[in-house]
C-alpha cells in the first residue's frame, strides 16, 4: 500500500524505541524481525529473556540485537513502582499494588515509556482495547492541554480526486461516543496534526453535519458549528471549517455552491464526524461499499505515543502500527 510505503520511509529517517509487551505471541516475534530488518523502529520486547529467545529459536525468528526488557528487574521495579504510585496514590493504590502492577508486561512496557526509557508502546494482540487504553491512561495519561483520548482511521480510497490523492483521515470512529464541542475540537486538532506528520501534507479539516452553513438549525448542528469555532480559536494555524455536509466537504463544485468563500469546502482531507455512530458507520461503508482500505484505529491525545492492535492482527499489521507509532514519537519529540 503506497501510504504505508511512505510512512515506512519517514520512520526509517529517525527510528524510535517502541515497546511490545506481548512477546509470548508469535505475531509479535515475527513482526519484531520485520521491524528490525526494515529499520522503522527499535523494537523492545518485554518478558523473560530466556523464554522469548527459546520461542524465537523454535519459530526460526532472528532476534539478534533486539533488546528484551525483563519486568522482574528489581531496579526497574523500584523506579517504575515509585513513579506509578505518584500518579495513582490519589486513587488509593498502595505501594504493594504499585509494585505488583508494574511487574506485569503491559504496565512494565507503559512505565518504560512513562520514565522516558522508550518512546512509545504498542499493545492489543492479546489484550483488549480497554486493557491497553486503561494502562496508557494510568501510566502516562492524556497530553498536556488536552482532556480526550480519541482515534482516527486512515482511509485509502480508490477515488484520487478526494482528499490527498484518495487518502482521508476519519475521526473519531472508535472511542468517543458523543463528544461535546470541546472534545470534538480536540479530536480535530489531534487528527490534523497526525495527518500532517503521517502524510507530510497540510491538513484541511471539515466538521461534518447533515447541514451546511445554516441550512438546518438544531442542537446537533449548533454543537458541530461551535466545535469548528473552538477549533479555529485553539489552533488558528490549522485550516478548518464547519458545519459542512460530506459532499460539500469533498466535491469542489458542490462546496463552492453550498459554502461559497469557505477555504475547506471541496478540499477536505480530514473528516471529523459529530459522533461515534456517524464515524463508525461511515468508515465501514467506505471500506465495504467503496472498496477502501482502513488502517487503524490509531490512538491520539495521549501524553506518549501508544497504539492498540486488533486481536486478529497479522505480523504485518503489527509492523505497520509500529511504524505509525514511530512517526507519532517523532512528532512528540519535535513538539517537546
Amino acid at each position: 500500500m503506497a501510504i504505508m510505503d511512505e510512512i515506512r520511509k519517514l520512520a526509517v529517517k529517525a527510528p524510535k524505541r517502541i515497546v511490545l509487551p506481548e512477546s509470548d505471541d508469535e505475531r509479535i516475534l515475527r513482526a519484531t524481525e520485520m521491524i528490525t530488518a526494515a529499520g522503522t523502529a527499535i523494537p523492545v520486547l518485554v518478558g523473560d529473556p530466556g523464554k522469548i529467545n527459546e520461542k524465537a529459536r523454535n519459530l526460526g525468528v532472528a532476534l539478534d540485537g533486539v533488546e528484551i526488557h525483563d519486568p522482574s528487574d528489581s531496579t526497574f521495579q523500584r523506579d517504575a513502582a515509585r513513579a506509578y504510585l505518584e500518579r495513582m496514590a490519589r486513587k488509593g493504590v498502595t505501594e504493594d499494588e504499585a509494585l505488583s502492577t508494574v511487574s506485569q508486561n503491559l504496565y512494565s512496557a507503559c512505565m518504560l515509556t512513562a520514565l522516558g526509557r522508550a518512546d512509545g508502546v504498542v499493545s492489543g494482540a492479546t489484550h483488549t482495547t480497554g486493557d491497553s487504553v486503561r494502562a496508557y491512561l494510568r501510566c502516562f495519561g492524556v497530553a498536556e492541554g488536552f482532556h480526550t483520548v480519541s482515534s482516527f482511521f486512515i482511509m485509502v480510497t480508490k477515488v484520487e480526486e478526494y482528499g490527498e490523492k484518495g487518502v482521508l483521515f476519519y475521526a473519531d470512529c472508535a472511542l468517543v461516543p458523543y463528544p461535546d464541542q470541546a472534545q470534538l475540537a480536540e479530536i480535530a486538532i489531534c487528527t490534523a496534526e497526525n495527518f500532517r506528520v503521517l502524510m507530510n501534507v497540510e491538513p484541511v479539516v471539515a466538521f461534518l453535519s447533515f447541514s451546511t452553513k445554516g441550512s438546518a438549525d438544531t442542537p446537533e448542528v449548533e454543537l458541530v458549528r461551535n466545535a469548528a469555532a473552538t477549533f479555529k480559536a485553539r489552533a488558528p494555524q490549522l485550516k478548518g471549517d464547519g458545519e459542512l455536509q460530506a459532499d460539500a466537504a469533498l466535491i469542489p463544485k458542490i462546496g463552492a455552491k453550498k459554502a461559497p468563500g469557505s477555504d475547506v469546502a471541496g478540499k477536505a482531507n480530514v473528516l471529523i464526524f459529530p459522533n461515534l455512530d456517524a464515524g463508525n458507520i461511515a468508515y465501514k461503508l467506505t471500506e465495504r461499499l467503496g472498496g477502501a482500505a482502513a488502517i487503524g484505529p490509531v490512538l491520539q491525545g495521549l501524553a506518549a505515543p501508544a497504539n492498540d492492535l486488533s486481536r486478529g492482527c497479522s505480523a504485518e499489521d503489527v509492523a505497520d502500527v509500529v511504524a505509525i507509532t514511530t512517526l507519532q514519537a517523532q512528532m512528540a519529540g519535535n513538539n517537546s
